[in-house]
C-alpha cells in the first residue's frame, strides 16, 4: 500500500513538471498577477496586523484585552480572557493573522495548546477589509452586500464556535508585562517575525496561482466545471468560482465578478469566504508551526463555518 502511494505521488510530481514546463507562459503569467495581488492587497491588508499581533503579545496585553472586550464569550465558549481577544483579532485581521495571533499567545504562555486548538477552529476568519472591499464592492457592486455577508460570516464563526466549547475555563486575567518588556526589542522582533508570516503567506498563494494555472492548462478544471454545470444548470462562472474557492480564496472571489447578487450567488460567496481555501489552511499551518499547537481542528472548523455561512446567507438573501 505504502509503496502504490508513493508511485502516485511520484506521478503526479511528474505530470507538474511536465506541466510546467509545456505551460511555462501561464506559469508565468499566474505568479506575477498572484504577485500583484500580494502588492496591492495581501500585504498591505495583512502585514500591519501581523505586527500589531506580535507586538501586543509579547507585551503580554490580550489577555487584558480580553477582560474589557468579551467577559461574556468566557463562559459561552469555555476560553480564557487571553482566548476572547483572538475572537476580536480573527475578525479584524483576517486570514491567517487570527492563527498568528493564537499562535503568538500560546508561545509566550498566555494559552495552553489545548485552548489554541479550539481557538484556531473558529478564530481564524476572513477580514472586512477583504469581504466589504473586495467581494462587496468590487466584486457585486455593493458596499450594503460586503456589510451583509461580513455579518454573516461573523455570525457563522460564533455559532461554530458552540461544537468546540468546554465547560472547563479560566477567567484569571494574567498581568501584561508592560513593565518587564522593551518597548524597542519588542517592535524589532515583531516586525521580523510578522515579514516571515507574510512571505510564507505569499508564497502559497503564489503556488496555488500556479496550480490554477496549470488545472487550467490541462483542462481538468474546464471539464469539472463543464460537468457540474451540466448536472446542476448553474452558469460555468458559478461552478469556476465553486472549484476555484476550493483552493484558493482571492481568485474563486475573481470567478465570481459579473454573478448578480442572487440567493444561491450570495450564499456561495459566503461559503466560499468562511472555508477560505486550502492555501488558507496551508497559511495557517505555517503561521502555526513555531508552537505547540496543531491545526487538525482548523480544517473542521472552517467546513462548519461554510456550511452555516452558505445555509444563512441564502435566507438572508431571500429578503
Amino acid at each position: 500500500m505504502k509503496k502504490y502511494t508513493n508511485n502516485i505521488k511520484i506521478i503526479f510530481a511528474v505530470s507538474l513538471l511536465i506541466l510546467l514546463v509545456f505551460s511555462a507562459d501561464k506559469v508565468k503569467a499566474s505568479c506575477f498577477d498572484a504577485l500583484l495581488l500580494c502588492g496591492r492587497m495581501i500585504i498591505p491588508s495583512l502585514f500591519p496586523f501581523f505586527v500589531l499581533s506580535a507586538f501586543m503579545t509579547k507585551l503580554g496585553l490580550p489577555a487584558s484585552l480580553g477582560r474589557i472586550i468579551s467577559p461574556f464569550f468566557c463562559r459561552l465558549y469555555g476560553i480564557s480572557p487571553a482566548g476572547a481577544s483572538a475572537l476580536v483579532m480573527g475578525f479584524v485581521g483576517g486570514y491567517p493573522a487570527g492563527a498568528s495571533y493564537i499562535a503568538d499567545m500560546e508561545k509566550e504562555g498566555l494559552i495552553n495548546t489545548g485552548e489554541g486548538e479550539r481557538l484556531i477552529a473558529f478564530c481564524n476568519n476572513s477580514g472586512p477589509a477583504f469581504i466589504i472591499g473586495v467581494m462587496g464592492s468590487s466584486i457585486f457592486g455593493s458596499v450594503k452586500t460586503g456589510l451583509e455577508l461580513y455579518a454573516v460570516h461573523i455570525v457563522s464563526a460564533l455559532i461554530a464556535a458552540l461544537f468546540f466549547r468546554t465547560n472547563e475555563y479560566s477567567n484569571t486575567v494574567q498581568p501584561h508585562r508592560l513593565d518587564e518588556t522593551k518597548t524597542a526589542e519588542a517592535v524589532v522582533a515583531s516586525i521580523k517575525q510578522a515579514t516571515n508570516s507574510i512571505i510564507n503567506v505569499c508564497a502559497f498563494v503564489i503556488s496555488f496561482s500556479v496550480l490554477l494555472s496549470l488545472m487550467d492548462s490541462g483542462d481538468v478544471l474546464s471539464k469539472l466545471c463543464g460537468m457540474f454545470s451540466s448536472l446542476t444548470g448553474q452558469p460555468p462562472q458559478f461552478a469556476k468560482a465553486l472549484f476555484t474557492g476550493i483552493l484558493e480564496l482571492g481568485s474563486a472571489a475573481g470567478c465570481m465578478s459579473g454573478l448578480e447578487a442572487k440567493p444561491l450567488n450570495m450564499a456561495l460567496a459566503a461559503a466560499i469566504l468562511s472555508w477560505g481555501g486550502l492555501s488558507v489552511h496551508f497559511q495557517t499551518l505555517a503561521v502555526l508551526s513555531e508552537s505547540k499547537i496543531k491545526g487538525s481542528l482548523h480544517l473542521a472548523g472552517r467546513l462548519l463555518s461554510a456550511t452555516i455561512a452558505f445555509i444563512l446567507m441564502y435566507f438572508v438573501s431571500l429578503f
